[in-house]
């Protein structure tokens, strides 16, 4: 199994969309999701979603501004992130599990992409 994901830069107040395509396994009876590290920061969960997209799950900081949504056709998760803050500058992993009990926890997901630098500056 392998995720890619792509990030960028955006100044403080923009937006950005993030992409995960996964390849190698059932994409589509997968739990997805969204963590990220800032320097000298624990890695911090962001969002997950359901295999069906049912059911979602944010971080409290970022439950206003992002929005986790995924096509199972094209095998990819998708973050979007709104009025973003310099704080919000990491490195930005999707990850992915088909038996996830808790999508808050990271050690529940098997599969991880190598990450995608997000920089907001002020």
């Amino acid at each position: 199994v392998q995720l890619q994901a792509w990030g960028g830069l955006v100044q403080a107040g923009g937006s950005l969309n993030l992409s995960c395509v996964a390849s190698g396994g059932s994409f589509s009876r997968w739990t997805m999701g969204w963590f990220r590290q800032a320097p000298e920061k624990e890695s911090e969960f962001v969002a997950a979603i359901s295999w069906l997209g049912d059911n979602t799950y944010y971080a409290d900081d970022v439950k206003s501004r992002f929005t986790v949504s995924r096509d199972n056709a094209r095998n990819t998760v998708y973050l979007q992130m709104k009025s973003l803050k310099p704080e919000d500058t990491a490195i930005y992993f999707c990850a992915a599990d088909p038996r996830v009990m808790a999508p808050l926890i990271k050690y529940e997901y098997r599969y991880w992409g190598q990450g995608t630098q997000v920089t907001v500056s002020s």
